[in-house]
């Protein structure tokens, strides 16, 4: 599974909660693929993908989350996208 979370270097919440989010989903699924992208070097990527705002939250090529989620809701939305590829 692979987790791209998207932000603004000038956003100092979203720089705050990445480890905290990234350590989540490192727990939920054991095998998650987490990159931390900088939207001012993947302007292109992030258009491809359809982020509009940010913070974003896309999985496996899908934006989940336009706003920071909290640990609980990023780590029930991991464990059930999960149970669906088993």
């Amino acid at each position: 599974m692979k987790v791209e979370l998207f932000y603004s270097p000038g956003c100092s919440a979203c720089v705050d909660r990445q480890a905290e989010l990234r350590d989540a989903a490192r727990e939920a699924i054991k095998d998650v693929e987490w990159r931390e992208i900088n939207i001012l070097d993947s302007v292109d990527h992030a258009v491809e993908l359809g982020v509009m705002t940010l913070p974003s939250i896309v999985i496996d090529g899908e934006v989940v989350f336009t706003s920071m989620p909290t640990i609980v809701q990023l780590r029930k939305e991991l464990i059930e996208r999960n149970r669906g590829h088993a």
